[in-house]
């Protein structure tokens, strides 16, 4: 898969270990106009529907189960197209001495029309995480003016932004 883009913090000096996780991102485009988004409500921002990969499981079987349980969309395996990859790379917030490290897998999806119930942790049912079918120009907007106390989420809506707006370059 080809890489989009490399957001290398280098603020993991004295770091001695690594922490890698690998994760899947769905683009599911409606109608070229509109774009399904997992929206938080508590922190205002927007995110593709994924998240990490399972030791039991490859990339595309990540993304059905991920997709389904963020924003209870199925989607249809066959549709499933490779976009591209980003590497993330700084300091962990959660362990010390530790270098998170993720390399995350964007793919186009088609999904069926029919919405199911989300299956959300408990740290994605606290952000609000509801699924919002918004404008391609929205969600950079919206994310843009995002500003958080925690670092770690405003690079993650960073790279999404950037992975946003290189969709809408690509479809114009």
């Amino acid at each position: 898969m080809r890489q989009l883009l490399e957001i290398d913090l280098q603020n993991y000096e004295n770091c001695d270990s690594v922490f890698s996780r690998p994760s899947v991102r769905g683009i599911i485009l409606k109608d070229n106009s509109k774009i399904a988004l997992v929206y938080s409500e508590k922190e205002k921002y927007y995110k593709f529907p994924g998240g990490g990969i399972h030791k039991d499981e490859d990339k595309k079987e990540a993304l059905i189960r991920e997709v389904r349980e963020e924003v209870g969309l199925t989607v249809i395996p066959e549709s499933i197209c490779e976009f591209g990859s980003v590497m993330r790379r700084q300091k962990s917030n959660v362990s010390p001495n530790t270098i998170f490290e993720q390399e995350n897998f964007y793919y186009m999806c088609k999904t069926k029309n029919r919405i199911v119930d989300q299956d959300l942790d408990d740290y994605e049912a606290e952000a609000g995480f509801t699924l919002r079918f918004v404008s391609l120009n929205e969600a950079i907007r919206v994310n843009s003016a995002y500003k958080s106390e925690d670092y770690f989420n405003e690079i993650m809506i960073m790279r999404e932004t950037k992975v946003l707006q290189m969709i809408k370059d690509a479809i114009q």
